[in-house]
């Protein structure tokens, strides 16, 4: 039996450089045993180290593919004993079945791939279960803490509390070694002890007392917090010395939480949110203009109605020959409850005159008749309408237009295209190509004002503003 000695328990680049002389000799596994650190063979293994190949030794091609490589750096930190053993039967195998890695099936293969995850595991945990101490010494601050990973992973997950702790100088004790972080360099040291760590600071009570005011007894699921926090952790843990207590009282402190009335509402708030007036939503559709923007206010056929301040309708003459149809209330219209008086309201007046149109002979309204948007800061921001939206608000679409009667329809971007003719168009594609509809009124679509406002620079802005141009001066003539 050959017997390899490495030179510590990750020296990686030492069994790379065995397993490729094993290969070239054509040692099977079997006949072979790793050996890293301390680690003793048996009586009857050859313990003589391998020497490295040289370099002018012509050797057979080996190749293995980038996941094995990959593999390999996360099982070679795992703990157990024969870790480099089964790496190397993976690559042995690997020179005669290409793609072993692929059969999850496969003993060897699941072996090593459940070793990785362990080594994974261990990593994330390193990242949250660390807890620093501050100590003064002649170069002033500094943090020091004491942890015992699962698998071997200072050295791979160090980098992580260099880029998270940039200025703080650090140093982080294992068993396995030490990280050190002098606010310039990352640098490793020797295994340590325990006590080499301070026992607690000032710190410490702050944060138990932060991490006991967050604890919700109602939410409490002690299985599910053990598989995330292992018991094994819990040593190096200043607020896990609370943990056994805060589950005791936890049914306790969950009967005073049900047992205590609520608080009551905050009078300022309450007198700020708009009462909710429940009005029952038309069957058949309002007779005129006026009845059916009262009768918007009440709808309910989509959630939108819950964040908009009210329903924006259409404006212009009840009897226009020409409806433009826009896609949805801005933040502006939403306040003033009147349809294009924001910035795309501005591009709209300025084409219209240049096209010849007079927008007091218009009908101006919006496919979706409430402002949909999210918060960013004190800020509304325009999200576009789904399909289930915009079909939700065509029953008033279609009875707007019932009502208003126009002979040619001109749509303002796609959510209104797909409002007016209950299909999906390419607006640059089909602008200023009328569509009939059922009813045989024209259609004619075009991109929406806001289109060119987005547009980043003033010569495509011109040339897009002038073929909007175009497409209204098309509406008139049609007219």
């Amino acid at each position: 039996m050959r017997s390899v000695h490495l030179a510590s328990e990750t020296d990686l680049e030492g069994w790379r450089e065995a397993a490729r002389g094993l290969l070239v000799e054509g040692v099977e596994p079997a006949a072979v045993r790793f050996r890293a650190g301390d680690a003793q063979g048996s009586l009857f293994d050859q313990p003589d180290r391998l020497p490295p190949v040289p370099r002018n030794t012509p050797l057979p091609v080996l190749s293995v593919p980038r996941a094995f490589l990959d593999l390999v750096e996360q099982v070679a930190l795992h703990r157990s004993e024969d870790r480099f053993d089964l790496l190397y039967r993976l690559l042995w195998r690997l020179q005669r079945e290409r793609a072993l890695l692929h059969i999850a099936s496969d003993r060897d293969v699941a072996d090593a791939m459940e070793r990785a995850k362990n080594v994974s595991r261990a990593a994330h945990k390193m990242k949250a279960f660390v807890r620093f101490r501050r100590i003064e010494d002649e170069d002033g601050e500094h943090w020091i803490a004491w942890f015992e990973p699962a698998h071997r992973v200072l050295e791979r997950t160090a980098p992580f509390f260099q880029r998270r702790f940039t200025t703080m100088r650090w140093t982080i004790l294992t068993p396995d070694g030490t990280a050190h972080w002098d606010l310039e360099r990352l640098s490793f040291g020797p295994p340590a002890m325990k006590d080499q760590a301070p026992d607690g600071d000032d710190v410490e009570e702050f944060w138990k007392t932060y991490y006991a005011s967050t604890f919700n007894p109602a939410r409490l699921k002690t299985k599910m917090m053990q598989s995330e926090m292992p018991r094994r952790y819990w040593a190096n843990l200043p607020e896990a010395a609370l943990i056994p207590g805060m589950i005791r009282e936890a049914e306790a402190r969950l009967g005073t939480m049900v047992a205590t009335p609520a608080s009551p509402a905050n009078a300022r708030l309450m007198k700020a949110i708009a009462p909710v007036v429940q009005r029952p939503e038309p069957v058949s559709a309002p007779d005129s203009l006026a009845a059916l923007s009262e009768a918007a206010q009440a709808c309910r056929r989509c959630p939108l109605w819950r964040d908009a301040t009210q329903a924006v309708c259409g404006k212009g003459p009840a009897r226009a020959d020409l409806m433009i149809v826009g896609e949805q209330p801005g933040d502006q219209e939403d306040l003033a409850g009147e349809p294009f008086v924001g910035p795309a309201g501005q591009v709209l007046d300025a084409a219209l005159a240049e096209a010849g149109l007079d927008r007091d002979r218009v009908w101006i309204t919006n496919a979706v008749k409430h402002f949909k948007h999210e918060p960013r800061g004190k800020r509304r921001l325009h999200k576009t309408p789904d399909a289930g939206e915009v079909e939700a608000c065509r029953w008033w679409l279609d009875a707007e237009r019932a009502l208003v009667k126009p002979r040619l329809i001109v749509t303002l971007g796609a959510t209104a295209a797909l409002g007016v003719l209950g299909h999906k168009i390419a607006v640059t594609k089909d602008r200023g190509r009328p569509i009939r509809l059922e009813d045989g009124t024209p259609v004619l679509p075009t991109v929406h004002p806001s289109y060119l406002l987005r547009l980043p620079d003033e010569a495509t802005r011109a040339a897009e503003r002038a073929r909007f141009i175009d497409d209204l001066k098309t509406a008139r003539a049609l007219l």
